[in-house]
C-alpha cells in the first residue's frame, strides 16, 4: 500500500467510516451500520483507480483532498 492511499485511509476513518482490509488486502470501506460503500485497489496500477473509488465517498459528502 503506498503513502498516498494510506493518507486517504486515514482521512476515511477520520470521517468516521470505517476501513477493513480484505484477505486479498484489498481496503474496503464501510458505514459504521456495516454498510459497504467502496473498496480500494491494494496495489493501484493505475492512478484513476483511487480517484474512481473515491467518488462513493465523495456523492456521501467525503472531501478529498481536505482543504478544497
Amino acid at each position: 500500500m503506498d503513502k498516498d492511499l494510506r493518507k486517504i485511509l486515514e482521512a476515511i476513518e477520520a470521517a468516521g467510516y470505517a476501513v477493513v482490509i480484505s484477505k486479498k488486502g484489498h481496503p474496503q470501506v464501510y458505514t459504521r451500520d456495516g454498510e459497504w460503500i467502496t473498496t480500494f485497489s491494494g496495489t493501484a496500477s493505475d492512478w484513476r483507480s483511487n480517484l474512481n473509488a473515491l467518488r462513493p465517498l465523495k456523492r456521501r459528502g467525503f472531501r478529498w483532498p481536505p482543504g478544497r
